[in-house]
């Protein structure tokens, strides 16, 4: 099967990987640009992953007070 590629930049792209790899096709050089995208692809934490490290990281800043006045803080804060 071969690889038609029919968007020049796309193209021109696909001729600079396979220059900068020492590929002897633009197949080649393409199949390694999917490879590596996927790779990485697979490597990225899950956003449920992620949300749970923020998640961790707020209630290392202990429960919070009930009792405490944002406004009146606020409101020291710039002296009013």
């Amino acid at each position: 099967m071969s690889l038609y590629i029919r968007d020049p930049k796309v193209n021109d792209l696909a001729d600079e990987l396979m220059r900068h790899l020492g590929s002897k096709t633009k197949t080649e050089a393409v199949r390694y640009a999917l490879e590596s995208a996927l790779k990485q692809a697979n490597e990225k934490p899950s956003l449920k992953e992620r949300v749970r490290k923020y998640q961790e990281e707020i209630a290392a800043l202990g429960p919070k007070n009930p009792n405490f006045d944002e406004k009146a803080f606020m409101d020291e804060m710039w002296e009013y």
